[in-house]
């Protein structure tokens, strides 16, 4: 007799996803984490995990969240169940969203489908991933139990670097087991590295003066071109070297072969008024960092490259996520691999991941070997951007790919 898979019930997941894309959960500031955790908690419950909703203490948030942006409370939850295996899965995502800006053709807090695909903001990055784990652990524990205890870790913040989600948990020594999948990706390629990332800000000072009588003045702006042609000329450096992990599917085929490094000048701002020599200009801009570069080497490399112009200014990092590389050739590599295959029909190629995760800093700290996997498509989804999108069939092939990892 043939073995009968357990299937989700796509209608099942269309409304799971309805419902979770209504949560305006978008950083900043962080709005409706705890209802969208007390809505999550009672289902699980019923699924029988063991559920933990846990709240960042205001002292820590003090300490650690220095983003004016951010206000309220940062809800987190854990469930776990136990079904006696030898090994425990660690399963992410997060339940931020980047916020809805610009001319949507639909509701962006809304999931409407039409023409094979559903949209709204954070379906793909990644509320989806939310909703095809439901509907797959509905699915999968109506027929039996999983092979692996579980841990499913849903948390805040990912998408301002905050540290008050994922890397907060880790800290807590809430992030326990043997393998781990992040759903904070796309489903083109399962990722296995990504880069680190360093926000930096340069503040290049001046003398103000009336602009008539400039030369009484020093320009900051104006001192600042020589800061900005340095950093340009050190990007070229920087560009030009390359990982050994191959760069995704998507971007290889725009020709990036491999992850690559980034330097980037992305804020500019000095001066008040036409007629007022500016005193102080304000440069800012992010590090990309590969997981064959150290993070403190890439700052001091800055350092060096700035310290020797004729110009008064004063430099600060930001480090944030660490990069991360996984073994490729690791058994959970192989055996993600294959649920793929078996639930979504293609046997995905391994890449790393340009942007950078807060993943990273969990597998860092705790050495469990990790594989990122999402629905999103990356040159098709929009993610972060206007009529962010999923195709309804990589969201039901992703509730398959689930089922597929978990089955006994």
């Amino acid at each position: 007799m043939p073995e009968i898979i357990p299937s989700p019930d796509p209608n099942y997941l269309m409304d799971l996803l309805k419902k979770i894309i209504s949560f305006k959960t978008v950083a900043p500031p962080g709005g409706c984490y705890e209802e969208i955790v007390d809505w999550l908690v009672p289902i699980f419950r019923e699924m029988g995990f063991a559920t933990q909703k846990m709240v960042m203490p205001e002292d820590v948030f003090a300490a650690k969240c220095s983003d004016p942006r951010l206000v309220g409370d940062r809800n987190n939850m854990r469930a776990d169940l136990s079904v006696g295996a030898e090994k425990t899965l660690v399963i992410y995502a997060h339940l931020d969203v980047v916020p809805a800006e610009g001319n949507w053709e639909t509701d962006p807090f809304q999931a409407v489908a039409k023409n094979g695909r559903v949209y709204g903001r954070g379906i793909s990055d990644c509320k989806g991933s939310i909703a095809a784990l439901i509907a797959a652990l509905k699915a999968l524990l109506e027929s039996g139990k999983p092979k692996y205890n579980l841990s499913v870790l849903l948390t805040t913040d990912e998408e301002v670097g905050g540290y008050s989600g994922l890397c907060y948990l880790t800290d807590l020594g809430q992030v326990k087991g043997d393998l781990m999948l992040c759903m904070d990706g796309f489903c083109d390629d399962v990722v296995i590295g990504s880069n680190g990332i360093i926000h930096w800000d340069v503040v290049v000072h001046g003398r103000s003066s009336h602009s008539g009588s400039s030369f009484l003045g020093i320009n900051a702006v104006e001192r600042s071109i020589p800061v900005m042609e340095a950093l340009m000329d050190l990007k070229k450096v920087v560009q030009a070297r390359r990982s050994l992990l191959p760069a995704s599917s998507a971007l290889e085929a725009i020709g990036k072969k491999n992850l690559m490094p980034m330097l980037n000048i992305t804020m500019i701002n000095g001066g008040i008024k036409e007629n007022i020599v500016p005193d102080r200009c304000n440069l800012r801009g992010d590090r990309r960092v590969i997981p064959e570069e150290s993070m403190d080497e890439a700052m001091a490399e800055i350092e060096r490259t700035l310290k020797p112009l004729d110009v008064e200014f004063d430099l600060k990092f930001y480090p944030g996520y660490p990069p991360m590389s996984v073994n490729p050739n690791h058994a959970w590599v192989t055996e993600v691999r294959e649920a793929v295959q078996r639930g979504m029909g293609f046997f995905p190629r391994l890449s790393g991941a340009q942007g950078s995760l807060d993943q990273a800093y969990a597998t860092e700290k705790t050495n469990i070997p990790t594989c990122v996997f999402g629905v999103g498509r990356q040159l098709e989804s929009n993610i972060h951007g206007l009529n962010e999108n999923v195709r309804i069939a990589d969201l039901n092939g992703f509730a398959r790919f689930l089922i597929e990892l978990l089955r006994l």
